[in-house]
């Protein structure tokens, strides 16, 4: 997650200028769009139970490569196919514990609490439909960019912080197979990102007061493409 946070600080101030070198000798008519990918999201829980809310700043890393497949002689038309990385924190007050038979689920009422979270670790392949305004010598133009992301979930953990004690485990109730629509707007650089998720962020044994715990994530923020 370290290592994304660099890369964004370090991107970001060269973005405007990755995309702005033409050659003034010749023009490349077969030229690709948009191959990789760095994006940053708040996450919202939605479906939550009445009891559960969200605490602290729930974010989002998102990275990877995306191969463009252009569908008309303009190429401004294109498929998107591609394979990235997330690591997505919620955090809320539902507390999650090992119990003999499995995880149980509860409202934090520790003394002294000062953090829960679960962290989910994605393996995702986003595939978008891509309209955009780009020519051979345009690097600035508008993007609508819709479709669906495919997810595996590599890894999940669930944290609560007091100020007495940690308690971290292998969250094994979070989805393995996730998956939600997208839409990336935007000019030039900065793009709005919306991710809606079509299937549970926890498994249907996942309950809570005797009920099951249909959250679904929603996340909002920024996508930046290079190249």
């Amino acid at each position: 997650m370290k290592f994304l946070i660099r890369c964004i600080l370090f991107f970001i101030p060269v973005l405007p200028s990755a995309q702005s070198v033409t050659d003034s000798v010749s023009v490349d008519n077969r030229y690709l769009e948009d191959q990789f990918y760095i994006g940053l999201t708040y996450n919202f829980l939605l479906n939550k139970p009445n009891a559960i809310g969200q605490q602290s700043l729930s974010y989002g890393l998102r990275g990877g490569f995306i191969k463009d497949i252009p569908l008309n002689n303009d190429r401004t038309v294109a498929l998107g196919l591609g394979l990235g990385y997330g690591a997505y924190s919620y955090y809320s007050n539902i507390q999650a514990t090992e119990v003999a038979d499995g995880i149980n689920y509860s409202i934090v009422s520790t003394d002294g609490f000062r953090r829960n979270k679960l962290e989910t670790h994605m393996l995702e392949i986003p595939i978008e439909f891509r309209w955009r305004k780009s020519t051979a010598t345009e690097y600035k133009f508008w993007r609508i960019y819709t479709g669906f992301t495919l997810g595996y979930a590599v890894g999940a953990r669930s944290k609560l912080v007091t100020d007495t004690f940690k308690d971290s485990f292998n969250n094994t109730d979070v989805t393995k197979f996730q998956y939600g629509v997208t839409l990336n707007v935007g000019w030039n650089t900065f793009n709005l990102h919306a991710y809606y998720a079509l299937n549970t962020l926890l498994q249907d044994n996942a309950q809570f007061n005797s009920q099951s715990i249909d959250m679904k994530p929603l996340r909002v923020g920024f996508i930046f493409y290079i190249l």
